[in-house]
């Protein structure tokens, strides 16, 4: 193991917080910044940054020389660990959702960029059923992997466990504490954990689920601090997770030709538009200053774009 990992990770990512200008903003006397940390890295990006960072110092310190984690085909936490793993030495294994995706590997990677991109950085994968991924959590299943590949770092599906909400306590900086609202997108509820627990006990931290189901609360509240600054706003899913409609696609690539932003359709494309709809509908008072964290995921647009294309619908301007 070198020393590569405290080079990759003591760096100075400070985030600029880039302030947007559109009418509505104006017309409801809102101030409106985004946090750019998708900008820290092509695809150890955002959160995925935030939460690998102790993760990976710890696995240094176990004296581990692989990491082993789980993740659907398009997985932005796949790529991540494949990417920071072999910029900080290690080796690295996929459990990744879908048998099928093995029966033409060769074409699978050509026509998956997610996948691709953790190919090229070492990332070795077992693809397997979703039946059986559904028991990565359980300690048999986990035994049965280290039978199968040896001793390993076990970093769990999305990265969040409490190291990663270590990480994303990072993501608020001091000058943010005057900032009234701090928005994030929620997947497994560790980057808003981390948000919550280094927030101002003024600001109000709202968390825009990009999946369904009321199982979010819980999971956040096994992290967090405090309990009674946040909230989360299950109205903008579009039905559950990687689901999307043409208003959805069509309202990314118009923020884009407007703020000159990127969004990626499964998390923060749809915390954006759930957002500017409040703002519409005025549920934040006026001069209110909100911070939104844009938490990256923008390499998965490329695979997402092929789904849209083979669909032939309106693809998302990268």
């Amino acid at each position: 193991m070198t020393d590569s990992i405290s080079s990759f990770f003591d760096q100075d990512f400070k985030s600029k917080n880039q302030q947007v200008f559109l009418p509505i903003l104006e017309e409801k006397k809102v101030e409106f910044f985004i946090k750019r940390e998708d900008e820290i890295h092509p695809f150890v990006s955002g959160n995925k940054f935030r939460k690998l960072k102790y993760n990976l110092k710890e696995a240094k310190k176990l004296k581990k020389n692989t990491l082993l984690t789980f993740g659907g085909a398009y997985s932005n936490h796949i790529v991540a660990t494949a990417v920071a793993g072999k910029l900080s030495g290690f080796k690295t294994i996929g459990i990744i959702r879908g048998e099928e995706l093995d029966i033409n590997l060769s074409n699978t990677l050509a026509t998956n960029s997610t996948l691709n991109e953790a190919h090229k950085n070492g990332m070795k994968f077992l693809f397997v059923p979703r039946e059986e991924y559904r028991r990565k959590n359980t300690f048999g299943y986990i035994e049965k992997l280290k039978n199968r590949f040896g001793d390993f770092y076990l970093i769990p599906e999305g990265g969040t466990n409490c190291l990663a909400v270590d990480g994303c306590e990072e993501i608020l900086e001091k000058e943010d504490k005057n900032f009234d609202y701090v928005c994030s997108a929620v997947g497994t509820g560790g980057t808003i954990s981390g948000i919550i627990n280094s927030s101002k006990k003024k600001q109000k931290i709202l968390g825009f689920p990009a999946l369904k189901g009321g199982f979010l609360r819980d999971d956040i509240n096994q992290f967090v601090r405090v309990s009674d600054n946040w909230k989360l706003i299950k109205d903008y899913h579009f039905e559950g997770y990687a689901k999307y409609n043409d208003e959805l696609i069509r309202f990314i690539n118009e923020f884009k030709q407007e703020t000159s932003i990127p969004l990626d359709p499964i998390y923060t494309g749809k915390m954006l538009f759930g957002i500017l709809d409040l703002i519409k509908k005025d549920h934040f008072p006026e001069n209110s200053k909100i911070l939104v964290i844009h938490t990256g995921g923008l390499q998965g647009i490329t695979g997402f774009n092929e789904k849209l294309k083979s669909k032939n619908e309106t693809l998302i301007h990268i």
